[in-house]
């Protein structure tokens, strides 16, 4: 692969480029040159949003935010990258994301203070801190707030047949944990009308479908279609099957719709695409998401998946389980998901987010790293991002922000900002009580 020449950022003169290249070695970037800008920043323009979640908390020291200069047990094993953005280093198993760093942002300072598994996905996925804070033992309920997919299922639905939102290839859970599935992936207390549509199982597969998109076999389209009216008109009259239209009528309008099993058919991509996602779940998963926000679909969750071996959380084992089974593959989607929004003209109307739940610990202790909520790292790109930035700083470990920190519920804010949805507008519970869809704040200053 030959790597493109490193170019300026969008936007910006040599002379702010010179004081990327100065300030970034000292842990400072981009951020500085945004806040100087005056004037409110544009909005995002995003038609959809493809959230890749790293289950298990990546080591932001040995990802996005490297400490070359650190002490040994700080660093780490890994050396650090030259990027395509001068003065911005990653880490040394991210070869392909580095050759492509003037297409994304880089925010360092994401901050919260739970050091759970399980509730502080529902911070990032509701933009409100869970019911029960650090805790893995309450699981996914109707009692949680709703995610971002079932806000945008309410507020921005996507038009024609394709679901709103889709989670795939599994909604994330911790074997060990006693509340098992995360909370705040799913409709909460808007429903269960508004869930993502879950696809489960492994796309590399031959044999990979996609349960709920095929009749039964004695079931024809023409009947389906004639339960379909009945189901609308049932509902119109408030007869005893009225409300059938709500889950069982969506899930017609699947059935219904060719373009919806189309875009869910990954055997119609080229073995060449394919190849360059990657032929592992999480390269598939990516190329599917590809899919179906090309076919209209608004919000997909891209999962770390179900690899049975502790996600991203790696206690005991960081190094050799960074370099060989979870950054290349990671390295290898981001890569060939940017190339391929590039090439079909979609990134600039698709936000893509790289994110997981906390970062490690920032000296390596037992050959490790453990959890460490104060301070980690993010990624956008696409959807009105400016590109080759820097956002935020951590310290001289990163142990904790330096400058510009940003919660869990500001990067769910900063989602919905980019897909024109004001964080601060109100949806009912239940009870009548109005709620802000996210607690956050959008970082304005990454548009432009």
């Amino acid at each position: 692969m030959t790597t493109p020449p490193p170019r300026p950022c969008r936007g910006l003169s040599r002379r702010e480029m010179l004081r990327v290249g100065a300030l970034a070695p000292l842990g400072f970037g981009l951020t500085d040159v945004l806040q100087a800008r005056p004037g409110a920043a544009p909005k995002g323009r995003a038609r959809s949003v493809i959230l890749l979640f790293m289950w298990g908390g990546p080591s932001h020291l040995d990802t996005w935010d490297p400490k070359p200069a650190a002490p040994l047990e700080v660093r780490g094993a890994f050396e650090s990258i030259a990027t395509t953005v001068p003065g911005l280093r990653i880490g040394e198993h991210f070869p392909r994301l580095a050759a492509r760093a003037h297409q994304y942002a880089v925010v360092r300072s994401m901050t919260h203070t739970d050091p759970a598994h399980l509730s502080p996905v529902h911070h990032l996925m509701t933009g409100r801190v869970a019911p029960r804070p650090n805790s893995d033992s309450d699981g996914a309920s109707r009692g949680d707030a709703p995610c971002l997919g079932a806000v945008v299922h309410k507020l921005a639905p996507a038009a024609g047949a394709m679901p709103s939102a889709v989670t795939l290839p599994w909604a994330v859970s911790h074997p060990s944990a006693p509340g098992g599935t995360a909370p705040g992936q799913n409709g909460g207390w808007l429903g269960s009308g508004t869930d993502p549509f879950l696809v489960t199982g492994n796309p590399n597969l031959e044999s990979f479908a996609v349960a709920g998109l095929s009749a039964p076999g004695d079931v024809s389209p023409h009947r389906l279609r004639s339960r379909a009216e009945l189901s609308r008109h049932l509902d119109r009259t408030g007869g005893s099957g009225a409300g059938f239209t709500g889950l069982q009528g969506k899930a017609l309008d699947l059935l219904l719709a060719p373009a919806v099993s189309t875009a869910f058919d990954l055997s119609r991509e080229p073995a060449q695409v394919r190849d360059k996602y990657g032929r592992h779940p999480h390269g598939q998963s990516c190329l599917l998401a590809r899919r179906l926000v090309e076919a209209g679909t608004r919000l997909v969750t891209v999962n770390w998946p179900d690899d049975g071996r502790a996600f991203w959380d790696t206690h005991g084992d960081n190094f050799p389980s960074l370099k060989t089974r979870l950054m290349p593959p990671a390295d290898a989607a981001f890569a060939a998901l940017l190339d391929d929004l590039t090439a079909r003209g979609l990134l600039d109307e698709t936000l893509v987010v790289w994110v997981g739940e906390f970062g490690r610990t920032p000296r390596v202790e037992n050959g490790g790293r453990q959890h460490w909520p104060r301070c980690y790292s993010a990624v956008l790109a696409g959807g009105g991002v400016r590109g080759g930035a820097v956002y935020g700083a951590s310290d001289r470990i990163g142990a904790d922000p330096a400058s510009n920190p940003v919660s869990p519920a500001d990067l769910t804010a900063t989602v919905y900002h980019a897909l024109g949805i004001d964080p601060a507008t109100e949806i009912q519970d239940p009870t009548g009580r109005p709620w802000r869809v996210a607690d956050g704040t959008p970082v304005q200053q990454l548009f432009g």
